[in-house]
């Protein structure tokens, strides 16, 4: 079912397969079942609920953590697909990486972490993991989703320079490069959606940018200044960015794996580092723009007091329930004794959209 794959590709036929052993499905792959799994789980869905930047429903243009996700296979799909890897691989680990991104986006994160921190802590891509290796129970025989290896790999060691990820779980210490492509897209498209929806909610102008270097260049290949239409001003001068940085992606990657001489799936691993990014010109750009929307954007006044009630929300919650877990449904109550109250408080909170959290507090639900 996969034909011209590059060597160092992940042809399927190598895979370490599944923890379980399935029979083989009649007309899906099984990294095509991987991904089918994923879009068909209850975490998936809850995804649309979930803050990106903006809280969900604040602005209906604004991006969900869903649709961030679903923006990240279709570039992590390209990618792939002009480097020769397994391009239903790479779409199975985009859609997956952020299956465990707990309400309020990575403040929500940060304030689970500190509240569990004796007990293990939380992170993002660690709960990707066990949401699909235990929490989603959509089958009688077994716990989980009983993805393939290489999927988990791909999530369990997703890198940006937002996720650290801390699975010791692994001995690869980089995915396969679908899992790499994946990295890329995912960078690429939070850089590009968030200085996009920063632009729409009018936190950033357009003269706030003009120290930054990439933004500038995209405005003056679309001749920006001669366009009277902020909307499409903007959004041609976002798209143009995006596909200057996807091209970069993909021209420099091929000439990195052509350097490392990497002609198999054992040669990316062995090389212990990622191989599919940028150019240094392309990544000093995109680390400026980073810096940017880190000040001016995710930092903004605007942010700050929402924050403060978000470590008030998940603090009330996680106390709740510690001290009266019965208010969990019974599928978590049942959980707490294999896995610990706090772990299952953690699970069930981190599970929740940004509406349902908030609801909890005003009342039973």
């Amino acid at each position: 079912m996969e034909t011209a794959l590059a060597p160092y590709a992940m042809d399927e036929s190598r895979s370490r397969g599944r923890a379980i052993p399935e029979p083989e499905h009649p007309y899906r792959s099984a990294f095509e079942r991987d991904r089918d799994r994923i879009i068909h789980c209850a975490a998936f869905r809850r995804l649309e609920g979930k803050t990106q930047v903006f809280t969900p429903g604040v602005n209906e243009n604004y991006r969900t953590r869903l649709t961030h996700t679903i923006e990240v296979a279709q570039i992590g799909r390209t990618i792939a697909r002009v480097l020769g890897l397994n391009e239903i691989l790479t779409e199975a680990i985009c859609l997956g990486h952020d299956l465990g991104h707990s309400p309020f986006g990575h403040t929500g994160e940060q304030v689970l972490g500190e509240l569990t921190g004796p007990w293990g802590g939380f992170e993002h891509n660690r709960q990707a993991l066990r949401i699909v290796d235990f929490l989603e129970h959509p089958y009688e025989s077994f716990a989980g989703l009983n993805l393939c290896y290489e999927t988990r790999l791909g999530l369990g060691r997703h890198h940006s320079p937002y996720d650290k990820p801390q699975s010791d779980e692994f001995a690869e210490p980089v995915p396969s490069l679908e899992g790499q492509a994946a990295d890329a897209a995912d960078r690429i498209a939070y850089n590009c959606h968030d200085l996009e929806d920063g632009l729409l909610s009018g936190l950033i102008e357009e003269a706030d940018l003009q120290s930054v270097r990439l933004f500038t260049e995209a405005r003056e290949k679309v001749g920006a200044e001669r366009m009277t239409d902020r909307v499409v001003r903007r959004t041609r001068t976002v798209k143009t960015l995006l596909d200057r940085l996807v091209r970069n992606v993909i021209e420099t990657s091929k000439e990195i794996v052509e350097h490392a001489q990497i002609r198999s799936i054992e040669d990316v691993y062995a090389s212990g580092r990622s191989l599919v990014g940028p150019d240094p010109d392309i990544e000093a750009g995109m680390r400026e723009l980073e810096l940017f929307l880190l000040r001016n954007f995710y930092l903004h006044p605007s942010f700050v007091e929402t924050a403060r009630n978000i470590r008030i929300w998940l603090t009330e919650v996680f106390e709740i329930l510690c001290h009266d877990p019965h208010r969990m449904p019974r599928y978590y109550q049942n959980m707490v004794e294999s896995q610990g109250l706090q772990r299952t408080v953690c699970d069930y909170i981190a599970g929740m959209t940004d509406r349902y959290c908030l609801s909890w507090l005003k009342g039973p639900v």
